[in-house]
């Protein structure tokens, strides 16, 4: 309830799981709890204000991820350590909001056989943001932009990728990061579902909270 209300699918209470587990990860990391809230409520309000940049023109962004998506029969969100977890919830509200199916993979497992999918009809979603294997991610952005796929890269900065569109998110926290990297996805879902006439987050099939096997 402290994350405020939701409305569609997961979204407000992802990104405030973030927070809850960075935090977390700070204290069993061995900071006091004083320190760690304190470095955690910092590194929060950096994304919360580099989430604002992105939604303050959302209607143009939406459009823009629209046209990186163009209904391409195949699609996957790629990521690695932290950047998994935007992959995995961007794909996640793509299903539930918009009926896309999307998967998601870790990057280096994209390239062990599912990388005869680059071409045309793939639409790659990359998240950079892992400081560690960002150079390797924005290279794999490079391939497949070369073999003809539509490809977006989320990623700290502006730097361009031959090929690709890129989105600058800024460096933020490795733990609260993946809930501004999410943002692209979440806006692709809901351009997508209002253009096929659904509305974003009204399951018919699946229920919000699971309750059962």
């Amino acid at each position: 309830p402290s994350a405020g209300r939701e409305l569609g699918p997961s979204t407000v209470s992802f990104a405030a799981s973030l927070v809850v587990l960075a935090a977390l990860a700070e204290v069993l990391g061995g900071r006091e709890p004083s320190v760690a809230l304190a470095a955690v409520a910092a590194a929060t309000d950096a994304a919360a204000a580099a989430g604002d940049r992105l939604l303050a023109d959302a209607e143009g962004r939406a459009a823009q991820f629209r046209a990186w998506f163009d209904d391409r029969p195949t699609v996957v969100l790629l990521g690695r350590g932290s950047a998994r977890a935007a992959a995995e919830l961007g794909a996640l509200v793509a299903k539930e909001a918009a009926r896309v199916p999307i998967e998601s993979l870790e990057s280096a497992q994209f390239r062990h056989g599912p990388l005869e999918l680059a071409g045309p009809g793939l639409a790659a979603g990359i998240v950079a943001t892992e400081p560690a294997t960002e150079e390797l991610d924005r290279g794999l952005a490079g391939e497949l932009a070369e073999a003809g796929a539509s490809v977006l890269v989320v990623q700290p900065g502006t730097e361009a990728v031959p090929g690709a569109e890129t989105v600058a998110i800024g460096g933020l926290d490795r733990g609260l990061g993946p809930a501004v990297a999410a943002i692209p996805f979440q806006l692709l879902a809901w351009r997508v579902a209002v253009d096929r006439g659904l509305r974003p987050g009204m399951l018919e099939v699946a229920t919000k909270v699971t309750t059962r096997e």
